[in-house]
């Protein structure tokens, strides 16, 4: 397997390059506009062809690359089937099985940042999109956001995989890459709540500023973001 984490410095974006060795068929998730020809860049010098792109859900921060790269690769885009776009190919269900050659990835529903939050889950790599962060997790106060659906995908989702599991979120705003399901459940500030209405408390008292241009981005990411 092949693996590249890429980081948009202006939006403090993860995206992950996933190839199979064998086949040299790659997958991105999580691709930045701005970014597209480093990616196709990263592609060539590495001989691999892009066949799928996948959207965690409708970021606010930043603009997708994924309409663009399916432009310019004839790619397929993917996200998860709650997904209030009408311009991706595939959408994918809870527990559907996307493969990349011999590669197997699973899509699960984590609601709560927003409404069609997906995760995605690669033998021990979680892909966790806004759902998890390393020692955060995903604000619930804007695209039908939810603190109690958040909390469920948390406790009742993702923190049931085991604890050696690599978590690699959509963001992080401190420079850290990669973290685990067992680091999170000890040390993640929002995951040490006894109940779900600790755990709303929390999230209902953030007071976090929405993010720069949030209605220009959801807009153009409802068009994968191909037509700015």
């Amino acid at each position: 397997m092949i693996f590249k984490q890429v980081f948009d410095q202006k939006s403090s974006t993860y995206t992950y390059i996933i190839a199979s060795a064998e086949g040299r068929e790659a997958l991105i998730i999580d691709p930045v506009l701005e970014n597209v020809e480093d990616y196709i860049k990263l592609l060539t010098e590495l001989n691999l062809k892009l066949v799928k792109v996948i959207d965690t859900h409708i970021h606010a921060d930043h603009v997708t690359g994924a309409g663009k790269l399916r432009d310019k690769t004839q790619c397929v885009t993917i996200m998860g089937e709650h997904t209030p776009t009408d311009a991706v190919e595939i959408k994918v269900k809870d527990e559907e099985i996307i493969k990349l050659d011999q590669l197997k990835i699973k899509a699960l529903y984590t609601p709560g940042h927003t409404s069609d939050s997906f995760s995605f889950l690669m033998d021990n790599y979680l892909f966790s999109g806004d759902t998890l962060l390393i020692n955060g997790t995903g604000r619930t106060d804007f695209q039908n956001g939810n603190s109690k659906d958040a909390y469920n995908s948390l406790f009742n989702r993702l923190l049931k995989l085991p604890d050696e599991t690599l978590v690699y979120p959509a963001h992080d705003y401190k420079g850290e890459k990669v973290s685990t399901i067992g680091k999170e459940k000890k040390f993640n500030p929002r995951l040490q709540v006894n109940n779900v209405e600790e755990y709303i408390e929390i999230m209902n008292n953030l007071n976090l500023k929405k993010p720069v241009a949030i209605d220009f981005n959801v807009a153009n990411n409802l068009k994968l973001g191909a037509e700015l």
